[in-house]
């Protein structure tokens, strides 16, 4: 059906805002796809078969390509209303297909790269083609093309790799193919003789978009709280694991205090008083998907110094226990520019911070390095308080 035949597709001013449980039942599937990213990880820093850095490296390519997908369907469902039912057929399709991507993440670079791939170009070509065609062109036919312009770019090497013998050749295709994605979706998918366009340009829900976000980084602290209970259970609760599990708990607080302190909660706000709502909203994908990277590391640190809190502290190591907290600083940076137009002295601080405590903790054993930055972060939460108090409501000031 289509707006032609009577029912509408592109959200109207009285469409619902919050969340549909449809699509909050979407994101369970995203809650067990970054168990699977976090799992990898966490092999990859304790058994050493792959290797930390070519572990870490093939970890973050299957991250990209799922959170492209959810990405594009939060884009879809705030732009279109997310109670047609076009749109919650193509959430049910996405669900289906996530989880099939999530199932092969553990071997996704090996046995299952070609389930990986083909599920995920088939499901990223497949809604866009269903939109076009169940709706009757409808709302934006163009916009079709330019998408499955770019897509159509990308999918050949995502394919290619995925059926490659060789995997020293699916890294650089599916590289290759993950930049093609995240530069048409940065760039609003410019097409020849089509231009440039983003998607909801014409008129986007502030406050579900904010939400979703909002949403999604609270499955990475939830994903972030299960490995910590899967990590301290699994052990024999003496006083290290313990005080490991206590300031694992603790770290994660500061992680959520410091996302929503003002710029995480004024997301809605910052999207409708831009002038330019779509590109707005496109920099804040990219500032929540540094940010959820973050947290997963920081959770795949959790698991190393609860379960050897008073070992040998590997070098490696310091990528997940200090690199995470430093990813999230980073885009918590970010976006707070993009709210606020400027960003805080705590955040720069506490990077720096970060960076300077590199060699210091090279001493330290596990634990003692993960207390180290908490104490940055609780440094950075406590100034962002203290700041609070002093100064009236902040208002966004988007820097477009």
């Amino acid at each position: 059906m289509s707006e032609r035949r009577g029912v509408r597709l592109v959200r109207g001013e009285t469409s619902r805002q919050r969340a549909t449980f449809l699509e909050l039942f979407l994101d369970l599937v995203f809650v067990f796809a970054l168990t699977r990213i976090s799992a990898r990880v966490i092999s990859d820093f304790t058994d050493g078969q792959r290797g930390v850095y070519a572990g870490l490296g093939q970890a973050l390519l299957l991250f990209l390509a799922l959170w492209a997908v959810w990405s594009l369907t939060v884009w879809s469902t705030s732009w279109l209303d997310p109670e047609a039912s076009i749109v919650q057929i193509v959430i049910v399709m996405t669900m289906i297909g996530a989880m099939t991507m999530a199932v092969a993440v553990p071997d996704g670079f090996g046995a299952r790269a070609p389930l990986f791939a083909i599920t995920y170009v088939s499901l990223q070509i497949g809604r866009v083609v269903y939109f076009h065609v169940a709706g009757h062109g409808r709302p934006d036919p163009r916009q079709t093309f330019r998408v499955l312009f770019w897509l159509g770019l990308s999918a050949p090497l995502w394919v290619i790799g995925g059926l490659s013998a060789e995997g020293s050749v699916r890294g650089p295709l599916w590289t290759a193919a993950a930049l093609i994605d995240y530069a048409g979706l940065f760039l609003g998918w410019p097409t020849p003789r089509l231009g440039a366009r983003r998607l909801g340009v014409q008129a986007i829900a502030a406050e579900h978009l904010a939400e979703r976000y909002q949403q999604f980084l609270l499955i990475a602290l939830g994903e972030a709280i299960f490995v910590i209970g899967l990590a301290f259970s699994g052990s024999e609760f003496h006083a290290d694991q313990t005080g490991g599990f206590l300031l694992a708990l603790a770290t994660t607080v500061l992680l959520w205090r410091i996302y929503f302190h003002v710029a995480g909660g004024l997301l809605d706000a910052a999207i409708s008083r831009s002038r330019n709502a779509a590109r707005l909203a496109t920099d804040m994908a990219f500032a929540h998907l540094i940010m959820i990277a973050g947290i997963v590391l920081t959770g795949v640190g959790f698991e190393l110094f609860i379960t050897e809190p008073r070992g040998h502290l590997p070098a490696a190591w310091l990528i997940a226990i200090l690199g995470g907290p430093v990813l999230f600083l980073a885009g918590r940076a970010t976006l707070e520019y993009q709210v606020f137009a400027r960003v805080s002295r705590s955040r720069i601080a506490g990077l720096l911070a970060l960076g300077l405590l590199v060699p210091v903790t090279l001493r330290l054993d596990p634990l003692s390095a993960g207390a180290v930055t908490a104490v940055v972060l609780l440094g950075v939460a406590g100034a962002d308080s203290r700041r609070s108090r002093r100064l009236p409501p902040e208002t966004p000031t988007p820097a477009l």
